[in-house]
């Protein structure tokens, strides 16, 4: 009986770990000129750092650089032992990856210069919302590609489904923000804890492995 042999992507996890903790320091400094400037008028040197230039760009860092970084890097982990298998694409990872930080970058170069939608915490213009999209189908494809490649068949598919729900929950809301969903922009503050509940949902799986029967 021959033993199939395979290893890990474990580079990609690295990857998103490493962005995690650079956006992290960058969200999070972001926030903290934005709290000084909150006590003195005297902090905001340039209109390009003002406060409501820097608002937007502290909180898209923190939520979607910062912790979506950090999603990915725990789906990735979780996803290859889960299914006992490789990803299904070394070359999809890697344009998620590379992806996400340019839309990461392009937020950083737009939201400074009030280049924006004009719609509070949905403020990216329409081609970076494009590439979201674009992006997220890349890692749809990349994630269910490698649930297609069981290595202990499907006996243990419920659990990689139950697992990723809350990850599908958030690929929606991304497309529904792409359609301009009426319901979250005449009240802002309703997507943004939307988008928040989500992505703490997600976290907290990561934190009941044994729940899902990841071991």
């Amino acid at each position: 009986m021959s033993v199939e042999k395979f290893s890990y992507d474990n580079k990609i996890v690295k990857n998103f770990m490493i962005a995690t903790v650079v956006w992290g320091i960058v969200g999070m400094l972001v926030g903290l000129i934005v709290a000084l400037e909150l006590t003195s008028s005297s902090f905001n040197v340039d209109k390009h750092l003002a406060f409501g230039r820097l608002r937007p760009l502290h909180t898209n860092a923190v939520i979607f650089a910062f912790v979506g970084n950090g999603m990915f890097m725990g789906i990735y982990y979780s996803l290859q032992r889960l299914c006992k298998a490789r990803m299904f694409s070394d070359l999809l990872s890697k344009i998620h990856f590379w992806g996400w930080q340019l839309i990461i970058v392009c937020a950083a170069l737009t939201l400074p210069f009030g280049i924006t939608s004009g719609k509070e915490y949905a403020e990216l213009e329409w081609p970076i919302d494009i590439m979201i999209a674009l992006v997220w189908v890349i890692f749809a494809i990349n994630m269910f590609g490698t649930i297609l490649r069981l290595y202990k068949g499907i006996a243990k598919l419920h659990n990689v489904i139950a697992y990723f729900h809350n990850v599908n929950a958030y690929f929606h809301n991304v497309i529904a923000k792409l359609h301009n969903v009426s319901a979250y922009f005449h009240n802002p503050n309703a997507y943004f804890h939307n988008v928040i509940a989500i992505v703490h949902n997600v976290i907290e799986d990561f934190h009941k492995p044994t729940a899902i029967g990841f071991l």
